[in-house]
């Protein structure tokens, strides 16, 4: 334990999500060694966080205006909607460079011993999304792509539930299975067992 200002910011550092306390205690030493510029530079860039960025008002995806680049961009294919939980899912499905549709931010998972009911995700606008054309275009097809854990399949199968009613709309989910480079006798049978009943011709 520190005394004064220096515990009290490595206890907030320890707050922050995979920091634990070696790592906020390092930082910390870091951020007293550092010149006053580039502290100001930091405490700039926390301070626009919080005041500049704000969410698409049509996906709910991050961004410095209204709607995000990839709302709206024109090559996109409005027919196509991926539903993820954060926007850091965004990210990581955009780097493949394998979807050219567009996406669905729900904010979280269902998890309701943590209190997050359907209410506190943004299902809601999903389904008016679905309902309304976009540019004369229909959603055609719902990529649900929520983490493969107990609270993205809660959320999975409750999605799949409410859209199943939209005439002409196909549900699919990401495929799960083993990672390339695995051994099998490292897959944990969940796993395993998704990897077998998702398997196809070849």
């Amino acid at each position: 334990m520190y005394e004064g200002p220096v515990q009290d910011l490595i206890d907030e550092l320890g707050r922050l999500p995979g920091v634990g306390p070696k790592s906020a205690q390092r930082i910390a030493f870091h951020l007293l060694a550092t010149e006053s510029a580039d502290i100001e530079r930091l405490q700039h860039a926390l301070q626009k966080v919080k005041e500049g960025v704000v969410f698409c008002d049509v996906c709910g995806n991050v961004s410095a205006e209204t709607r995000c680049r990839i709302c709206r961009d024109p090559k996109r294919d409005l027919s196509l909607v991926c539903v993820v939980e954060e926007p850091k899912d965004v990210q990581a499905i955009e780097r493949t460079r394998e979807f050219k549709g567009r996406y669905h931010v729900l904010g979280g998972a269902l998890d309701p011993l943590s209190g997050v009911g359907p209410d506190q995700l943004r299902i809601r606008q999903l389904l008016n999304r679905i309902g309304t054309a976009t540019d004369g275009v229909d959603i055609s097809e719902v990529i649900i792509a929520t983490d493969p854990n107990t609270e993205g399949e809660a959320t999975a199968t409750y999605l799949v539930r409410m859209l199943r009613d939209f005439p002409g709309l196909t549900v699919t989910r990401l495929a799960s299975g083993l990672p390339m480079g695995g051994d099998l006798e490292f897959a944990d049978e969940l796993t395993l067992g998704r990897a077998l009943s998702g398997r196809r011709s070849m």
